[in-house]
């Protein structure tokens, strides 16, 4: 069992980290590091502290994950790699390629692994869509479009997540789920093209962006914007075979806020009016109707994380396929 200790009690933290390593035996969430809110409410047995400072001062330690503020992502990990603990790192990695190099040779002269929180690689949807075209369903992919839309007008209360600085911005945040989903898929693309905008009335920050991968033949589209109030296809792909289109969005996210844990039956399943809708031929025979969405699955990360650092699988979410998607992130901050 491997002592995890958490930075930053937000809703990474809260949400989307702590669950899961609270359900998963090879886990112990021994210690949570948070200064507004109190995670016994919720953890009962957990340590809390007040520093990172504290955490890795304790010898126990094993896991540092890291769900403080983006700014704060390459110098905490940093430390937790000097510190000889194991790092899981939430998204954005770094603000800059630079930066993340460096920490993955950190990570290699002290033996330690380093991991990003890349969690949407286990989303319902995207599973989905990853099935879809692995199987062939569509033949050869010509166009891969991904939107990431939220509607928020109002300006984050969280003055962090609104400040102007390298690692924020809508980007940084749902640019690199996306981003990180086409690599996977695809590798590192041939032509980078991208731009960002700004669209909220005060805001300082980029909540808008449109970017264009070339593979050759297959193109890729990837947009986001926090002013879509009327809901689109999440995922459109079009092949030489036929086409699949997805609406509505993984709800792990809202069953963890809503108490869905992990561990339980329901956790991580669609409804049925979110199947993806397929038009293809299928061994000669034309086809056209609904794709039952795959179960999302989060806890895939975190079981991968143990099993690589106890050496008994390979990492999933390797920091060099982050670490080109940050190139990516950059290159489009320079158009």
């Amino acid at each position: 069992m491997l002592n995890v200790a958490l930075i930053g009690f937000g809703l990474s933290g809260r949400y989307l980290q702590a669950p899961f390593f609270s359900v998963n035996p090879n886990f112990n969430l021994k210690t949570i590091v948070s200064n507004s809110q109190n995670p016994k409410e919720y953890f009962p047995t957990v340590e809390v502290m007040k520093s990172l400072e504290e955490v890795l001062a304790d010898d126990d330690i094993d896991l540092v994950s890291i769900c403080s503020p983006n700014a704060t992502h390459y110098e905490f990990a940093k430390k937790c790699l000097l510190a000889n603990k194991h790092v899981l790192v939430e998204k954005p990695f770094t603000a800059t390629a630079e930066e993340a190099e460096e920490l993955i040779q950190l990570a290699k002269v002290r033996g330690k692994i380093i991991s990003i929180y890349q969690n949407r690689r286990f989303d319902s949807d995207f599973m989905t869509v990853k099935k879809v075209i692995e199987d062939g369903l569509l033949g050869d992919l010509l166009s891969y479009e991904v939107h990431f839309d939220r509607y928020k007008p109002i300006l984050n209360a969280k003055k962090w997540k609104e400040t102007n600085n390298a690692a924020n911005g809508i980007l940084y945040d749902l640019g690199s789920h996306i981003i990180d989903q086409a690599i996977v898929l695809f590798g590192t693309p041939e032509k980078v093209w991208g731009e960002t905008c700004t669209e909220r009335i005060g805001s300082e920050i980029d909540d808008s962006f449109d970017i264009r991968l070339n593979y050759g033949k297959l193109k890729v589209t990837l947009k986001s914007s926090l002013l879509v109030r009327e809901e689109g296809p999440r995922y459109i792909l079009y092949g030489t075979k036929g086409s699949f289109v997805k609406y509505g969005i993984d709800v792990q996210e809202d069953h963890l806020k809503a108490g869905i844990m992990p561990n339980m039956d329901a956790f991580g399943i669609e409804p049925e009016s979110n199947s993806g809708i397929i038009n293809t031929d299928i061994n000669g025979l034309h086809f056209r109707g609904t794709i039952e969405t795959l179960k999302g699955d989060w806890g895939i990360l975190f079981q991968n994380l143990y099993e690589a650092i106890t050496g008994k699988a390979e990492l999933l979410v390797k920091p060099e396929e982050v670490l080109e998607q940050i190139k990516i992130m950059e290159q489009i901050k320079r158009y």
